[in-house]
């Protein structure tokens, strides 16, 4: 996605008046995503905004969903959540993990292109990119930046099918021994973790004390 038409190089923070380009890779350009290919006309992104593609977005370090930006807004959606964005060492794990579990939760495979995919939800996308610009082989909680991810999850017992099934998934169950109370009495949650360090927590909506 292009902000004021000018491509964010998002490797050294400096701005190209010509917009993005196709990025290119050893199989060639991007998967086309919309309708159309990669020689074909753009997919318009939403009212008021550039028209463009996934694959042409890559080149400028974002991804843009159809329909996202200025067609997508409405009264009441200031300060919601409009994506996230995870930099990843490694594209087939990380669609293995994170991608896995953001479809039992209900996510939709949205978006597929060289070095990235995305999920959507609601008017909410997440999206996983392998970004030659990464400085770092692993992502780490502890350092300033992303701790964790939190997700609601309808009931106890949702939040307990998913943790077994991620578990089978590359995620690892963190704080076992005080699992499933490890945030507090009141407060029903797995914490999960998988091999490249990224952290999930899974809310039970309903969380009642133990003793309840």
């Amino acid at each position: 996605m292009r902000a004021c038409g000018v491509k964010i190089d998002k490797t050294g923070g400096h701005a190209d008046p010509t917009g993005p380009t196709p990025p290119t890779g050893p199989d060639g350009p991007a998967e086309p995503i919309g309708p159309g290919d990669p020689t074909g006309p753009a997919e318009p992104i939403g009212p008021g905004e550039p028209t463009g593609r996934p694959e042409l977005a890559e080149a400028a370090g974002h991804i843009a969903l159809p329909g996202a930006g200025a067609g997508m807004s409405a009264p009441g959606t200031t300060g919601t959540l409009h994506h996230v964005e995870l930099w990843v060492p490694d594209l087939g794990r990380a669609a293995a993990s994170i991608g896995h579990l953001l479809e039992s939760m209900g996510y939709t495979p949205h978006q597929r292109w060289t070095g990235g995919r995305s999920w959507l939800l609601g008017s909410t996308y997440l999206v996983v990119e392998e970004s030659p610009a990464l400085t770092s082989d692993r992502h780490d909680r502890r350092r300033p930046g992303l701790n964790h991810l939190a997700f609601h999850v309808e009931g106890r017992d949702r939040v307990d099918a998913l943790t077994a099934e991620a578990t089978r998934h590359g995620w690892h169950l963190m704080f076992a021994d005080r699992h499933p109370y490890a945030g507090g009495e009141q407060h029903y949650a797995a914490y999960l973790e998988n091999d490249d360090g990224f952290e999930v927590e899974l809310v039970a909506t309903d969380a009642p004390s133990p003793s309840a």
